[in-house]
C-alpha cells in the first residue's frame, strides 16, 4: 500500500541500503542464477510464491555456510530445533541445514504452515523473522491483521521491505545503476548426484576417486561436516 507514507519511506530506506551497498548487491546479482536455479523449482513445487527466493537472500546473503548469533544456520537460517522438527539430520558429521535442497524444502513447510494460519504472505515473512508467538501477540494487542498496519521491532519492520528492495533491484539491476553483463554472471556449475549406501572412511580419497578434489566436494556439499561419513542409517 504505497499510499501509506511510512510504507513508501520504509521501502525507500531499504532501496537506498541495497542500491548503495554496491559490492554486496553486485555479488547478489552475479550469484543469483546459480542458487535460484536450485531454489525456484522447489518453491514452485510447494506452491510458494517465487518472490520468497529473495527472503533467502535477506536471511543469508547467499552464504550457504552462514551462522547467526542465535546459531541459525544455512541459506534459510534454520535453528537446530526447527530443523530437527522438520526431519533434517543434524549430528557430529552431518548438518542438513547446510543442504540447499533439503533446507529449502523445510523453509517451504514453514511458509505453507504460516500461510494456512495467517492468509497473508507478508505476515508469513514477518513470522519467519520474528516468530509466530510474537506476531500473534502483536495482532491481539494492536487489533490489526495486516503487516502494513502493525508496529514491529525495527528488525521485523525492515524485513519485508528489505525483501521487496532486493526483488526490485535484482529483477531490474540496470534501472538502479548496475550494468552487469551476461559474461559477468557466475555460471551454473554442472553437477552429478552420487548415491552412497555405506560408510565413507575418507572423503578426500572418495573425492579423488570421483575425479574432483576434497575442496570441491565440500563446496558443493557443505552439509558434510567431517572428513568422513559413517552413514549408519
Amino acid at each position: 500500500p504505497m499510499e501509506y507514507y511510512d510504507v513508501r519511506e520504509n521501502l525507500d530506506r531499504e532501496l537506498l541500503s541495497t542500491v548503495y551497498f554496491h559490492s554486496q548487491t553486485i555479488r547478489y546479482i552475479k550469484s543469483a542464477p546459480r542458487l535460484f536455479s536450485v531454489i525456484e523449482p522447489i518453491l514452485k513445487a510447494n506452491g510458494i510464491p517465487e518472490d520468497f527466493k529473495y527472503l533467502c537472500v535477506a536471511e543469508s546473503g547467499f552464504d550457504a555456510r552462514a551462522v547467526s548469533p542465535a546459531k541459525a544456520v544455512g541459506l534459510w537460517q534454520l535453528l537446530e530445533s526447527t530443523a530437527k522438527e522438520n526431519g533434517l539430520e543434524i549430528n557430529a558429521e552431518v548438518d542438513e541445514r547446510y543442504h540447499i535442497e533439503k533446507s529449502t524444502e523445510v523453509a517451504c513447510k514453514i511458509f505453507k504452515s504460516a500461510y494456512q494460519k495467517y492468509g497473508s504472505w507478508a505476515l508469513v515473512a514477518a513470522a519467519y523473522n520474528g516468530g509466530r508467538a510474537g506476531l500473534d501477540q502483536k495482532i491481539a494487542v494492536q487489533k490489526a491483521k495486516s503487516y502494513y498496519d502493525l508496529l514491529f521491532v525495527e528488525e521485523t519492520t525492515r524485513y519485508v521491505f528489505r525483501i521487496l528492495a532486493l526483488k526490485l533491484v535484482m529483477e531490474d539491476p540496470e534501472k538502479y545503476g548496475f550494468g552487469i553483463g551476461k559474461d559477468d554472471i557466475y555460471p551454473i556449475i554442472k553437477t552429478e548426484t552420487v548415491e552412497v549406501k555405506g560408510p565413507v572412511t575418507d572423503l578426500a580419497a572418495f573425492a579423488i576417486e570421483k575425479g574432483i578434489t576434497y575442496k570441491t566436494l565440500k563446496m558443493f556439499n557443505p552439509w558434510l561436516r567431517e572428513t568422513y561419513l559413517k552413514n549408519p542409517a
